[in-house]
Order: C-alpha cells, then structure tokens, then sequence
C-alpha cells in the first residue's frame, strides 16, 4: 500500500477545491434518488456528508466509524469502531436504496466493502477515487492514480514556502 513517505505523486487538496467537488458530487447525486438520509464514512467523509446534505436538503446523517490506517499512514486491517444505528435501516421511512454513504476518498476499497456489507444498498459516493477502489463505488467526482497520496485540507497547514531563488526573498 501506498503511502505520503512513499507514493510518487502527491495532490494537496485545499478547502475550496475541496468544497467545490463536494458541491460537485452532490449536483450528481440530486437526479439519482430521493435520498432519506446519508450514512457519513468517518472521518474522512463527515465534511463531504455535510456539504452534500446541506445542498440536497437531507436531514438525517448517520455516521459508521471505520479505523483503517495506522498514525503512520500504512494500511492496516480495517475495524468497525462505531456501527450504524439499526433504526436507519429498520424503520420504514429509510428504504436501504435510498440511503447515501458518502467517503472522501475509495482507495483499495477495503474499507467500503466492510460499509457495502452493513448495507449493500446504499448508493456509495466518493469525491475522490483511485482505480482499485472504483468496483465499490457508484458516484465520484475525480480519480486519481493509484500512486498518488492525497493531502486533505484537514492534514495541512498554510506555510511559507521560500523561492527556488534566495535572493528573492
């Protein structure tokens, strides 16, 4: 698995841009379903899920709490840390096809095969998708390479960046 230390491209993302393709992805999902509620993928999903209910007028946002890499962003076995409230799935005004799970970004794919197994029907939605995560996805905004690690908003911080000249300074 790729890493920052090891992949070969790397994509800052700011949050506008972020903002923007989260927007984006919610203009693809208005036409696709009369969503009831939307299952966020933490953490990564939580900022997306709130963009995209707030642009599609859902009131019901539902979390699944998934650990899957480690502090030093290797990929390590996926755990289910909270699961989803079974009412979500149960009650008769939240039909599994008209449930959105909404992630940042479908890497392997591990981590949303686990989510795909609490609720197959959900449609899945992703802002950014690599190659080997695209089978467990059906709405995304962007793919990217499978070697490219991205740089969320929420991992970075503005910082001075000298010239490639000194005396520019």
């Amino acid at each position: 698995m790729e890493n920052s230390a090891t992949s070969s491209k790397l994509f800052p993302v700011s949050w506008d841009q972020f903002h923007r393709d989260s927007k984006a992805l919610a203009w693809r999902l208005a036409d696709k379903g009369d969503w009831s509620a939307i299952i966020a993928v933490t953490r990564g999903g939580l900022v997306p899920a709130a963009i995209i209910a707030r642009e599609l007028n859902i009131r019901v946002i539902e979390t699944v709490c998934v650990s899957s890499y480690s502090p030093d962003h290797k990929r390590g076995d996926i755990k289910v840390l909270k699961k989803i409230n079974e009412k979500i799935l149960t009650e008769n005004n939240f039909q599994a096809n008209s449930i959105l799970c909404i992630d940042d970004l479908v890497d392997t794919g591990a981590t949303m095969t686990v989510v795909k197994d609490l609720v197959p029907d959900a449609h899945v939605a992703t802002v950014y998708a690599k190659p080997e995560g695209l089978i467990n996805v059906d709405t995304y905004i962007t793919e990217v390479s499978q070697d490219t690690w991205i740089y969320f908003p929420w991992d970075t911080e503005l910082q001075f960046v000298p010239p490639i000249n000194p005396s520019g300074v």
